[in-house]
């Protein structure tokens, strides 16, 4: 039996969960064409799954513990896409930020860098950012599913990371124009709202300090935000774990 690796310890930390079908609650008022530009990011979930089966074809570290912590990471991506489809069948779309998100996948699918980096650029500063926004102006579902992809992302940030430092491969400029271009979309619809969370300028500078330190100061209180209680919510709205 091998000892287990730093990516076996990353993996260790996920917990077991099943999305599930929710009812459409109330958004936050100003916050809602801009919530539907972030649900149509949701097509960026199954081709971050594509970027790292491209990577798994391509050298990775010697590291044990690392082909299985991609799959896992895979894996992930289908319950993160489904979960979001849920959230769409109860609120709907909009028809315009589907084209357009469609126009901003192919960008991500074009940049020529390593897909393993890509995948760990959009999860860091562009999926950390969407996820308490989506976080602090949704409604009960929207608040919970965000939470629970939340702590998927936290291990596949720390599992893409690694792989990337092991190999030597650097962030680009293209990277980060696309990145910022990514959020800034999203946030387009909001003003220079008082209220951090309707502010467009407060969520890209959160995905710039993301993507520059990998922490977002202006986040700390999403490691404490509130989750609704069971009674606040129908059956059909919670979760299912283990």
């Amino acid at each position: 039996m091998r000892h287990r690796s730093a990516y076996d310890q990353v993996v260790s930390r996920k917990r077991t969960w099943t999305p599930v079908a929710v009812d459409a609650g109330k958004l936050k008022p100003g916050a809602e064409e801009a919530l539907y530009r972030a649900l149509a990011l949701r097509c960026l979930e199954l081709p971050v799954k594509e970027f790292l089966g491209q990577g798994l074809e391509k050298e990775l570290p010697n590291t044990p513990g690392v082909v299985d912590a991609l799959i896992s990471n895979q894996k992930d991506e289908d319950k993160h896409d489904l979960g979001l489809s849920y959230i769409v069948a109860a609120h709907g779309s909009d028809e315009k930020s589907e084209r357009e998100a469609q126009r901003i996948l192919r960008a991500w699918q074009d940049a020529p860098e390593h897909p393993i980096l890509k995948a760990s650029i959009l999860e860091r500063s562009v999926f950390f950012v969407l996820l308490p926004f989506f976080r602090f102006n949704g409604d009960i579902g929207l608040r919970t599913l965000s939470a629970d992809i939340s702590r998927d992302e936290t291990t596949h940030v720390a599992i893409h990371h690694m792989v990337c430092k092991e190999l030597g491969i650097k962030t680009t400029q293209n990277l980060n124009r696309l990145r910022r271009a990514t959020v800034a979309w999203v946030m387009e619809p909001l003003t220079n709202h008082e209220e951090k969370w309707l502010n467009k300028d407060f969520w890209i500078e959160q995905s710039d300090s993301l993507y520059l330190r990998g922490r977002a100061d202006g986040l700390v209180e999403t490691n404490r935000g509130r989750m609704p209680a069971f009674f606040e919510s129908s059956n059909v709205n919670l979760p299912a774990y283990g």
